[in-house]
């Protein structure tokens, strides 16, 4: 942390240390002294911060502005970069888009929630709400019910048909309106309702021939505002929105907030909860990579491996249902540990699925894997390098496969990863096929880890007593799980009260979509399909 600090304030010399001992040094920066620090932040040796975590819009008060979690994948180190907008009028800020791919949906997203603008952008459009919405709806003054009209548009709306794109027209510069296609490109639209999307999304196409020029991601279809929601929630009412993100990781969502609460409180877990968490985050973890499969091969053309995937996952829903009442949505973690104990016989069960599963993936293999239609479909297509992983953000099965070792278990264990041994599965080719390998070997890895936890599982309390009122001390927490598409954080700024005062949640998808044109940019519109299912990315995680 020292080395850190020397090295940056001889960058800046007036910036100024957050006081106390905090696990990552935080450091608030002016504008102007953030412009100063990004490209030494990136390339300096010492620093070397190649990885932007997160990027959080923040209403502090008086000032807008952004708080930045930094980490350096070569020195194994964070930062946290606080800034904020000399003018809440007008708030500006130095765009990071050019050091950072992932900079330009984090960005936008800020804007479009916050209002503030990125100089130097490229693309400073809003991200999940429409062009014409009037407002920044995380602002703390943001009143819903102050406009007559309910939606918050302008008086003469812009056109929500499916035809209508964005063109640069004669005389028109990038400046002066946001420039998606030129006027003769021949664009096609695929969503937001279309299988091959697997969700409310929407991709404009633009295409030369069967060639892929460039894809314009639309999101916000099915946009909730769950992070403006969870302000007027108590802590243990905001349990409740992590399982309609992920929700196929709904169990490691919401381990991630209650870990993030209980943290912050200082609450100790009895160490059943922890194993019993452990397990059902693996579990979920089968169960998502046994969906992967399923819709993977239904979207290349293969149905009958589609119905193998569907069968061996409800296996795992009917062990969940025992003990949690819940198939899809769980609502079984709580703060201090879990709901109820393990059903009687959730060891019997899971014990014959994880003897009975490693028997069919074998199937799984002749019948699909070693297909040689499918390697042609996915060997090679799709390519993703480690540093192109590494500057769009992505983690999880996707950043493995490109070679960039990111496991947060394996990084920063919690629970009961730290009394099992398991293989991070890496591969270094970066395309769909590798993509798709080490999910099919994660399963493999979680059904080992399964088996120790089993074996391990100690009696005793599932879950801690807490008051009845849940307060935080006032501080900015974060904390992050490896859920079944990479890592999910969760930031939390408490004033000391019953809510949180901002509450983000880092979703994996979001990175995991901003990929889609520069891997299909170049690639037929068929892989654009394969690329998109080997990306494994949730809508209403990208969506919130």
């Amino acid at each position: 942390m020292n080395t850190i600090k020397t090295l940056i304030q001889n960058i800046c010399p007036q910036a100024v240390f957050s006081e106390g001992e905090k696990p990552v040094p935080e450091v608030e920066l002016t504008p102007r002294e953030l412009a100063d620090l990004l490209l030494p932040l990136r390339e300096e040796k010492g620093l070397q911060f190649d990885y932007l975590e997160d990027l959080i819009g923040m209403d502090f008060g008086e000032q807008l502005g952004v708080i930045y979690r930094l980490y350096s994948t070569v020195n194994k180190h964070w930062v946290v970069l606080v800034c904020k907008a000399e003018s809440r009028e007008h708030p500006t800020l130095p765009t990071l888009s050019h050091l950072w791919a992932i900079a330009d949906f984090y960005e936008r997203e800020v804007f479009d929630f916050f209002g503030i603008l990125f100089i130097g952008h490229p693309d400073m459009r809003r991200l999940f709400l429409r062009q014409d919405w009037t407002g920044y709806p995380l602002r703390k003054d943001y009143d819903a019910s102050s406009d007559l009209n309910p939606l918050r548009l302008e008086a003469e709306p812009m056109r929500d048909d499916t035809d209508a794109v964005i063109r640069k027209e004669d005389g028109e510069t990038a400046e002066e309106k946001h420039v998606v296609f030129d006027k003769d490109e021949y664009v096609v639209n695929i969503g937001p309702q279309h299988p091959a999307t697997h969700g409310v999304l929407h991709f404009q196409v633009s295409l030369e021939g069967e060639i892929v020029k460039k894809v314009d991601v639309h999101c916000g279809y099915i946009h909730r505002g769950i992070e403006k929601m969870c302000e007027s929630l108590t802590y243990p009412q905001t349990l409740a929105m992590t399982d309609r993100l992920d929700y196929l990781s709904a169990h490691q969502n919401r381990h991630a907030l209650c870990a993030c609460i209980e943290e912050a409180m200082g609450l100790e877990i009895p160490t059943r909860a922890l194993y019993i968490r452990t397990l059902m985050d693996e579990l979920s973890r089968i169960q998502s990579h046994l969906l992967f499969y399923a819709t993977f091969c239904m979207d290349l053309g293969a149905l009958t491996p589609f119905f193998y995937g569907f069968r061996d996952r409800e296996m795992i829903l009917n062990i969940f249902e025992d003990t949690t009442g819940g198939r899809l949505i769980q609502n079984y973690n709580v703060i201090g540990g879990v709901s109820r104990d393990l059903h009687p016989d959730f060891v019997e069960k899971t014990g014959q699925f994880i003897r009975y599963l490693p028997k069919v993936l074998k199937e799984y293999r002749q019948v699909f894997t070693d297909n040689v239609i499918f390697r042609q479909r996915t060997k090679g297509i799709g390519l993703l390098s480690a540093g192109q992983a590494v500057s769009y953000g992505v983690s999880g099965p996707t950043a493995r496969a490109s070679g960039v070792a990111c496991d947060i278990r394996k990084r920063m264990p919690y629970a009961a990863y730290e009394e099992v041994s398991f293989r991070e599965v890496l591969h270094t080719e970066g395309d769909a096929l590798a993509r798709y390998l080490v999910r099919m070997e994660e399963i493999e890895e979680s059904l080992a880890i399964i088996d120790q936890l089993l074996t391990k599982l100690p009696a005793g309390e599932y879950c801690a007593k807490t008051k009845p009122v849940v307060k935080l001390p006032e501080g900015r927490f974060f904390k992050s799980v490896e859920n079944a598409r990479g890592e999910f954080g969760v930031f939390i700024e408490s004033r000391g009260d019953k809510y949180p005062y901002r509450l983000k949640f880092h979703p994996p998808c979001l990175p995991l979509v901003s990929l889609v044109n520069p891997l299909a940019s170049g690639n037929k519109i068929a892989d654009l399909i394969t690329i998109g299912a080997s990306l494994d990315y949730v809508v209403p995680d990208i969506d919130r």
